[in-house]
C-alpha cells in the first residue's frame, strides 16, 4: 500500500468506519509513522495535530479501535479503516463524532453467509453446518420448516426471548438452504428490491 503523504503536507485523513454496522465513527489524520504503527499493533493510531505527536485512540479512556482493515482510495490520499470499537469512540462520550448510535448488527448477516459459503467448499469435521449440508436438500428443508412452525409457535403462545431466538434459527437454517441451493442473502435482497417499487 503506497499512501502519497506528501500530497498533504505529510498527513493524510482517515476515516474510521465500524466493521459490523457500516456506521462512520470518526475522522482523524494519520503520518507514515502513524499508519505504520496502526499496521504493526492493530490499533488505531493517529498523529495528534494538537498534541504534536502520535496518539493511540484509546490510550487514556480504553475504549481502542481494533483494526479490520485498512483501504486507500483511490488517489491514495484518503484511508478507510474498518474497525471494532472498544466503547465509545467519541472523547464526549457518544459512539460516534458526530453523535449518532452505533448500534445493530445488520452486517452480521453478510459475516455469516460468508462462514456458511466457506463451510460448504471447506465442510470441515465436526461442524453442524457441514452435517446439515452432508445429509442433503431435503434434510435441509425440513430443518427450514421445523424452525418456521417454533417460530409461529413462540409468536403467539411463547416468549419474546423464545420467538427471537426460534427466528434467529430459521434465518440460520434458511442461510444454509439457500447456500446448497446456490443463492445468497443477496439474491433475496434483489428480489425484494424489485418487489418494493
Amino acid at each position: 500500500m503506497k499512501i502519497d503523504f506528501q500530497k498533504s503536507g505529510g498527513l493524510v485523513p482517515a476515516i474510521i468506519q465500524d466493521d459490523r454496522t457500516s456506521k462512520v465513527l470518526m475522522l482523524g489524520y494519520m503520518n507514515e509513522e502513524a499508519l505504520t504503527k496502526t499496521q504493526e499493533t492493530k490499533l488505531v493510531t493517529f498523529f495528534s495535530r494538537t498534541k504534536n505527536r502520535l496518539w493511540t485512540k484509546g490510550e487514556e479512556s480504553g475504549n481502542f479501535l481494533n483494526v479490520v482493515s485498512i483501504s486507500p482510495d483511490c488517489d491514495n490520499d484518503t484511508l478507510l479503516i474498518k474497525v471494532n470499537p472498544a466503547g465509545p469512540v467519541c472523547h464526549t462520550g457518544t459512539d460516534t463524532c458526530w453523535g449518532e448510535v452505533n448500534k445493530g448488527d445488520i452486517n452480521f448477516l453478510k459475516y455469516l453467509q460468508d462462514f456458511i459459503t466457506l463451510r460448504y467448499k471447506e465442510m470441515p469435521e465436526g461442524s453442524y453446518t457441514t452435517s446439515l449440508f452432508k445429509k442433503g436438500i431435503n434434510r435441509m428443508a425440513q430443518k427450514v420448516g421445523e424452525e418456521a412452525v417454533e417460530t409461529v409457535i413462540e409468536a403467539t403462545n411463547g416468549t419474546e426471548e423464545g420467538f427471537i431466538y426460534e427466528a434467529s434459527d430459521l434465518v440460520y437454517h434458511l442461510i444454509v438452504l439457500l447456500t446448497s441451493k446456490g443463492y445468497s442473502l443477496d439474491d433475496l435482497a434483489n428480489e425484494l428490491k424489485k418487489r418494493h417499487k
